[in-house]
């Protein structure tokens, strides 16, 4: 009997370790599945990310805003370590989430929160220095025999700026946002400045067809506001105005010269004179809790807060409930085998669900339209119900049309949730001698909310804010004449900040933020004890 020999290896290579052959299959298959198209692609869209956070930098310096400064250099040099290094391969599908996280949720609700403490709004939504020259310009009167200024319209980048030649023959440029500045390198002709290096000469055609614009200039002569402004009827010559307010800035107080009538900054954002008078524009400034304090406390403003409040809740509860029992109701049905044409029956069912919500709402507000409707002319045979403009009906008709738009969504995910119940336990449940309604109330329904719950509390947060319907569908009226707001009856919570933020001559940003905020913690506080009720089902099943 012979032994075997086991076979030898004849390859002399060293032997590579097995960490350093997974470095290297790992190597691979990184160049295999990237590539040098990739490595362009990446590099190319660094690029622009990089180049638009130069071209924020240069705004921010531009602007002084060393915060945001900071926080683009960091934030850029966050995202190209990331995008650039090989160990990082998490943090390159976390960032671009995170990046529009910190943008479009958390800096907008800390903006919002920001503005709520203060007075932006209507007259108030500039800064000081801007709030000065806009008052003193609103006072502008021609100087009664004004020199006449030498004048040619210019124009760069888009903006207009007035190329002056004074009396005494020196020749400046300024437009409205930067004072007069002597320049030495116009081009000279018949004694008056027709043409300036960088700028482009606006020619009468061209003069004709910004008439309206070029006549609302009004270009200071210095720094100092008080100094005047020249301002032209034909664009080829300008004349001196002053204006009757004089702003003295150690005094910071604004002084009517023909009234005589002394304005100072009393810190609410406006020159105000003794008997309480104040001049508009006035600017932004903070204001602390005032626009929570007049929310809750002003009699004009808190109780249409606290009509709308009650009926925002009323709707979104109502329409969750309406909604999920149409929606559950349709789904037992259609979902019993012995119901012919269930197929047929459920396409039927999606087919408002398959309209834009808003669209649907338009054809809805002119279907009940009290003049002209289809169900008043129609229907109800030439009657004059005013479905949207009485208070009452108004709010009938957003549940109604509301029902109309949402059922089918629930009728969807209540179908596949009944379809997910395992018929085994049903069975067990008519075996025991249950009838259908106590398999239904017993079985299918609690195991139905488990996972129905958390839809339901989001179908809720979204009825809470269903600005859509409500304002195609009647623009949140009647209008509330009685209210200190611009506020309906039918109005909801979020379409009561917009009316107030957007809506009418009078808009205050501030108190609209505040509204929000507290929209936020209302929604945030009702998500939070939903899912903990949620989580208590989970428990029970």
């Amino acid at each position: 009997m012979s032994t075997g020999t086991l076979p030898t290896r004849n390859d002399t290579s060293p032997e590579v370790p097995e960490s350093k052959r997974s470095r290297r299959a790992g190597r691979i298959a990184e160049q295999a599945s990237g590539g040098v198209v990739a490595l362009l692609v990446k590099i190319g869209l660094l690029a622009v990310v990089d180049a638009i956070a130069v071209y924020a930098l240069f705004i921010l310096v531009l602007k002084q805003d060393w915060l945001l400064f900071a926080i683009v250099v960091i934030g850029t040099a966050a995202i190209n370590v990331i995008y650039f290094s090989r160990r990082m391969l998490p943090a390159k599908y976390l960032a671009p989430g995170l990046v529009f996280l910190l943008i479009f949720q958390i800096f907008v609700i800390g903006y919002t929160a920001y503005i709520s403490f203060t007075n932006y709004g209507t007259g108030h939504n500039s800064t000081k220095d801007d709030a000065v020259t806009s008052l003193i310009q609103s006072a502008q009167y021609r100087v009664p025999e004004s020199p006449s200024y030498g004048l040619t319209v210019v124009e760069r980048l888009g903006e207009f700026s007035f190329l002056v030649t004074d009396p005494d023959g020196d020749v400046s440029v300024g437009n409205t946002e930067t004072p007069l500045s002597e320049v030495s390198d116009a081009e000279i002709s018949g004694g008056k400045a027709v043409a300036l290096p960088g700028y482009n000469t606006l020619t009468f055609t061209d003069i004709i067809a910004n008439q309206d614009t070029i006549a609302a200039m009004s270009v200071p002569l210095s720094d100092d506001p008080n100094d005047g402004a020249l301002r032209t009827p034909d664009g080829s010559s300008a004349f001196l105005y002053l204006s009757t307010l004089s702003y003295d800035a150690s005094a910071d107080t604004m002084t009517n010269a023909e009234s005589g009538v002394v304005y100072s900054d009393t810190g609410n954002g406006a020159f105000t004179s003794e008997a309480g008078e104040e001049l508009l524009p006035g600017w932004s400034v903070v204001v602390g809790a005032e626009n929570y304090v007049k929310a809750l406390t002003e009699e004009s403003i808190r109780g249409p807060l606290l009509s709308v409040t009650a009926w925002t809740f009323a709707f979104a509860i109502l329409s969750v409930a309406t909604t999920f029992a149409l929606g559950l109701f349709l789904a037992i049905v259609f979902n019993d085998m012995r119901m012919r044409g269930r197929k047929f029956y459920r396409v039927l069912m999606i087919l408002p669900y398959a309209f834009p919500g808003f669209l649907g709402a338009l054809v809805w507000a002119g279907m009940l339209n009290k003049d002209f409707g289809f169900v008043n002319l129609a229907l109800l045979g030439g009657a004059e119900i005013p479905w949207l403009t009485n208070e009452w009906l108004a709010k009938g008709s957003i549940l109604f049309v509301n029902l109309w738009l949402g059922f089918p969504y629930m009728f969807l995910v209540c179908t596949g949730a009944l379809q997910s119940i395992p018929d085994e336990l049903q069975e067990a449940a008519r075996m025991d001698g249950a009838n259908p309604w106590q398999v239904f109330r017993r079985i299918k329904f609690p195991l139905l909310l488990v996972s129905i719950a958390p839809l339901l509390i989001a179908s809720f947060a979204f009825n809470f804010n269903n600005f859509n319907l409500v304002y195609m569908l009647t623009n949140g009226g009647p209008r509330d004449a009685a209210a200190g707001i611009n506020v309906g009856a039918s109005d909801i919570l979020i379409s009561m900040v917009y009316k107030v933020a957007f809506v009418g001559a009078s808009r205050d940003y501030g108190l609209a933020s505040a509204f929000s905020i507290l929209i936020f913690l209302i929604v945030a506080i009702i998500s939070i004890v939903g899912f903990r009720q949620t989580k208590a089902l989970e428990d029970l099943n």
